[in-house]
């Protein structure tokens, strides 16, 4: 719980500095400052980050309270000051002695913009390494469990920086509510219980409409339907609508997003090894979802829609065969050469049936799409597609000021040409070998009928990570939430 004041708490258990090369500070105990004196005694812990630009320093005043000093040197990005307040949260989350903490920005000499900036940088990243999935621990959950603290950013400039906060407190929540929902096990997260979930968001004044099976075989969204086909759970599209626009007649910016639930490749079948990862694969739809949270939260002035594809491939009786030829929204008939190269099929249809319904300014998909991703850029970049410079130009700028970096990797149609079928208007994989990233992202090209400015983002290696990193924990990452956020508002609103 963070709560903003120009006074001390009455009661606290830490106090945090933020200071500069040099510090010095009073305190009942006396004048503290940074020299030969004194550095053994603050020099007890040092927490710091792997760029060296900002440490904290740790030191007890007496047994009730410690002081933490931020320092920060000249060249500290936000970026670095973001990871040092979640390397803090690291340090202090198990802390049964540190329950109250209070943050003192304006030792950074009072410097308004320092103190801004620096206090909701800290305090992002302490709050975004703070997340925990672990609603289904039953054994030894006291243990795990991480002690809960009470907030307080005490400034000078506590209201302007409270009102600041808000728009960071609604991306923390998108991030939380993506991370959730990527990190739900399959038995729970079906496709129907994802509906429910999204229904849940009606209340900040989102606009919800669900296309159930019977709807979207009407409107001939076959090649959705072909890879849910094989599941007992049903599978829906569902479209989620921000109209903060002045203007209601602008035209909306679309977001699509690949919601497979559980894959497990189909007839296709994948390897059993790590398996288990696949409930992973709706996780570009959950970003869609979460963002569309964070715009209505902070009340975007800008007109949005976001569209996602609900699925589960599962190799039942009735599943879709290798071989199998579908019709799809726009008309296109596809071959299915691999029944796991399903979300380009959930994608096709959904991009279809968005640029057809709502005429965006511009569409951008997301979704775990291709290993070729991984094996490309590891967990570092996001893959970007794009049949349009300034659209790729302002993904990728915004991508590099939130630190969710994505690469842009190119379209051409001698890729193109790998996807044409011999029997259908096109295959729904390249049996040539090579570039799997971009002829997936080649087959979803052919989609884009109207010439609607496009970018893909394959995420497949940023949407969750078996390691915990920078600010996010060991798996979900919410990863392209800030970088979309970022994007509407900075070039939109």
């Amino acid at each position: 719980m963070l709560k903003f004041s120009n006074k001390f708490s009455n009661s606290r258990d830490a106090v945090v500095f933020f200071a500069g090369e040099g510090f010095s500070f009073k305190t009942k105990e006396g004048l503290f400052r940074e020299d030969e004196e004194t550095k053994a005694r603050l020099f007890i812990k040092e927490f710091q980050s792997s760029n060296q630009k900002a440490k904290i320093l740790s030191f007890d005043v007496n047994e009730k309270l410690k002081f933490f000093v931020v320092k920060i040197s000249k060249k500290v990005s936000n970026f670095d000051v973001e990871e040092l307040g979640a390397n803090f949260y690291l340090n202090i989350k198990n802390s049964k002695k540190i329950k109250t903490i209070d943050f003192y920005p304006d030792s950074l000499n009072g410097e308004r913009n320092k103190v801004i900036n620096y206090s909701l940088s800290f305090i992002h990243g302490f709050n975004l390494k703070s997340y925990d999935f672990n609603k289904y621990k039953t054994q030894d959950l006291e243990k795990e469990k991480n002690f809960s603290k009470n907030l307080q950013l005490v400034s000078f400039f506590s209201s302007e920086i409270e009102k600041k906060y808000k728009d960071l407190k609604a991306v923390e929540d998108g991030i939380f509510l993506t991370r959730d929902l990527v990190s739900e096990p399959p038995n729970i997260l079906t496709p129907e219980r994802y509906v429910k979930e999204i229904l849940k968001l009606k209340q900040l004044g989102l606009k919800v409409n669900v296309l159930d099976e019977k709807k979207m075989k009407n409107l001939g969204l076959n090649a959705l339907l072909g890879v849910g086909q094989g599941s007992i759970n049903k599978s829906y599209l569902v479209s989620i609508e921000w109209n903060g626009s002045k203007n209601k007649k602008d035209k909306p910016i679309a977001l699509v997003g690949k919601g497979v639930c559980f894959d497990t490749g189909g007839i296709s079948l994948k390897p059993a090894r790590f398996m288990e990862e696949m409930k992973y694969d709706m996780a570009g739809s959950a970003v869609v979802v979460g963002l569309l949270k964070t715009l209505a939260m902070r009340k975007a002035k800008v007109n949005v829609v976001g569209v996602v594809g609900l699925v589960e491939n599962m190799p039942g009786g009735n599943a879709q065969r290798p071989g199998d030829i579908v019709k799809s929204f726009s008309g296109k008939t596809i071959e299915i050469l691999n029944t796991d190269a399903e979300g380009r099929l959930v994608l096709a249809d959904a991009l279809s049936y968005t640029e057809d319904n709502f005429k965006p300014k511009f569409m951008i998909d997301l979704a775990t799409l291709t290993g070729a991703i991984i094996v490309c850029l590891g967990e570092e970049y996001a893959g970007l597609f794009s049949n349009n410079d300034e659209l790729s130009d302002k993904v990728f700028k915004s991508g590099m000021e939130v630190n969710e970096k994505v690469w842009r990797f190119p379209l051409d149609k001698n890729y193109d040409k790998l996807m044409d079928s011999t029997v259908a208007d096109v295959q729904n994989i390249n049996y040539s070998g090579g570039a799997g990233a971009i002829t997936a992202a080649q087959f979803l090209q052919r989609f884009i009928l109207k010439n609607t400015p496009w970018a893909h983002l394959d995420i497949a290696g940023m949407a969750f990570s078996k390691k915990a990193a920078n600010l996010n924990p060991r798996g979900a990452t919410g990863f392209g939430v800030r970088l979309l956020n970022n994007l509407i508002k900075k070039y939109y609103e």
